[in-house]
């Protein structure tokens, strides 16, 4: 074979390599899947009762701390039917008190804290039924699931204030400031786990969008997945969880890993937990990239799926069961 036919089969070679690394490391793929009964843990009518609850029957969750504190004092007693050490996080932004909702499960510190969280917010005085009360109704039924079926590892259960604009990517997002407590405390994490949007879903075709057109020859045009959303350093613990959430339920799982310079990759508050090292991956129905309701007046709680979200909910506790016992 001539040289220089050989230098173009090495060179295809290598470029048909690096595309599937590229791809291995993007999409995170895994050969597994569901093949069991499902029986939910979580309860759907539950979920649905948390999101009408926080956006339509409390007032708006946007930046008035009066109305907001509202919201607060919910979650705070929803977390306090199932667990003791419940508390605010407390912290000053622009002179005016603001307050994240923790509860605390566990004893074990394993090899770190796990923390599952979804800001409580709303973007403007909107419903934000999908974002985020989608996200918080999720944490709240994963404490009824804990409370009967307890962590072998110290987990905390939060929800976050001050995500949404015009606080999000300042330190005043309440994300940061629990993670910078964490650095604090001396304190290290074994997983972050974002709830961010978990109750949208169609099963139209061409529902789902991407960031880069690039993208949409990797994954499906049907919105009808979950998705985990991660940067590089966390390929390996992102392929983890998705393979146990898609043994977990019939729901199908998708992944990506890729840099926060990709559009959608660090718009939640995973972000701030990279900020310090720690692993933390978003949970998401893709928001605006599904969701066109996203920041509007329509995002209510009647045009979610609940019984899709119980299996979201479902699938991040199988995982974060599964987790704790691969590091024990």
């Amino acid at each position: 074979m001539p040289k220089f036919l050989k230098r173009i089969l090495l060179a295809g070679i290598i470029l048909f390599s690096l595309a599937i690394l590229s791809w291995f490391l993007i999409s995170a793929p895994v050969l597994t899947s569901f093949e069991s009964n499902y029986q939910p843990y979580a309860d759907k009518e539950q979920l649905l009762a948390h999101v009408k609850k926080l956006s339509d029957e409390l007032p708006d969750r946007s930046i008035d701390t009066e109305k907001l504190n509202l919201s607060a004092e919910y979650i705070h007693s929803e977390f306090s039917k199932h667990f003791k050490n419940v508390f605010f996080q407390e912290y000053n932004a622009n002179d005016i008190i603001y307050k994240n909702v923790i509860a605390e499960i566990g004893e074990t510190s394993c090899k770190g804290i796990y923390v599952i969280g979804a800001h409580y917010d709303a973007f403007d005085g909107l419903p934000g039924a999908d974002d985020n009360a989608s996200g918080v109704a999720g944490v709240l039924e994963l404490a009824r699931i804990f409370s009967k079926n307890p962590p072998k590892c110290k987990t905390q259960l939060i929800t976050y204030t001050l995500e949404e604009p015009p606080y999000f990517r300042s330190e005043n997002m309440g994300s940061y400031i629990h993670a910078k407590s964490l650095i604090d405390n001396n304190e290290s994490v074994a997983l972050m786990l974002s709830i961010e949007m978990i109750g949208y879903f169609s099963d139209e075709e061409n529902s789902q969008e991407y960031p880069l057109e690039s993208l949409s020859k990797v994954y499906p045009s049907t919105g009808n997945f979950i998705g985990l959303v991660s940067n590089l350093s966390n390929v390996l613990i992102t392929r983890k969880i998705k393979k146990y959430m898609t043994e977990a339920t019939p729901l199908p799982v998708q992944s990506i890993n890729a840099p926060a310079e990709i559009p959608g990759i660090d718009l939640s508050d995973h972000r701030n937990y990279w900020h310090f090292d720690f692993p933390a991956i978003m949970i998401t129905d893709t928001s605006f990239y599904r969701n066109k309701r996203y920041h509007t007046e329509d995002d209510t709680w009647d045009t979610l799926d609940y019984e899709k979200m119980a299996m979201v909910v479902d699938g991040v506790y199988e995982a974060v069961i599964h987790h704790m016992d691969s590091i024990q």
